[in-house]
């Protein structure tokens, strides 16, 4: 499989705290990678650097993807490469509907114009598999969304700009057990040889239905252990208590 993303000793800080410590990571193509650790262990910090955000400042180490170092690149310029990350508390944007959003996202990230009937069929099929009703095309993003409505929206967003790596933050996070399962049939569906998908998940629901390739353990800004799905269970039965001497933690 080839790779998609690597990432060497990287560090990143958000004003003078630095937040991660040398972490390294591969991404193959065809592969799901489940990111798991304590609240503030620096997971969410990882994707939001992995995708731009300049609120967190790389200090050392770099990120390539599909070969290219895309450490100094813009967020705009590394989604038109094929990155996406869906947010653990997504935002409402009023004054714009859901449908205008994600086809002139769609239109950005792709370089060509969206047609619109054919867009219209293709996001009306997608609601649909995500058991939303059609009238969620023309309400404003996100606005008066409950909680899970808001993570189908990020879903949503996902399956119609088809990235090449989809960083998913605590997605089952606010959901209900059907939604869960909706939503983990739909990262199925979209998932396949060609794209990879990271997960970061705090309660471990969507992993009842997705299973992962690699579990990376994640304490105090560094990965302190990684394996397959069987971390996931030792997980479940122990907590994270004994990883954190792992990571220098008392």
């Amino acid at each position: 499989m080839s790779e998609l993303l690597r990432i060497e000793n990287l560090h990143v800080s958000v004003g003078e705290k630095e937040l991660l410590h040398g972490l390294d990571l591969t991404v193959r193509a065809g592969e799901v990678h489940v990111i798991m650790g304590v609240n503030g262990a620096g997971k969410s910090t990882l994707l939001h650097a992995i995708m731009g955000n300049p609120a967190y400042t790389v200090t050392e180490g770099r990120i390539w993807f599909e070969g290219q170092d895309i450490t100094e690149l813009s967020t705009d310029k590394r989604a038109r490469l094929g990155l996406f990350l869906s947010f653990q508390a997504p935002i409402s944007v009023a004054g714009i509907s859901m449908e205008n959003f994600i086809r002139t996202a769609k239109t950005a990230v792709s370089g060509q114009q969206q047609r619109l009937f054919p867009f219209k069929r293709l996001l009306k099929a997608r609601l649909q598999d995500l058991a939303m009703d059609p009238s969620y095309a023309e309400r404003y993003l996100n606005d008066g969304f409950s909680g899970g409505e808001r993570k189908k929206s990020e879903i949503l967003q996902m399956r119609i700009l088809d990235p090449k790596l989809a960083m998913l933050d605590e997605t089952d996070s606010g959901l209900d057990v059907d939604a869960v399962r909706i939503v983990s049939k739909n990262i199925s569906d979209f998932h396949n040889e060609t794209n990879a998908v990271i997960l970061i998940t705090h309660l471990n629901q969507i992993l009842k239905f997705i299973r992962p390739d690699h579990v990376h353990i994640l304490i105090g800004g560094r990965i302190v252990k990684e394996g397959g799905p069987e971390l996931v269970d030792e997980v479940e039965a122990n907590g994270f208590d004994a990883y954190r001497s792992l990571a220098g933690e008392a």
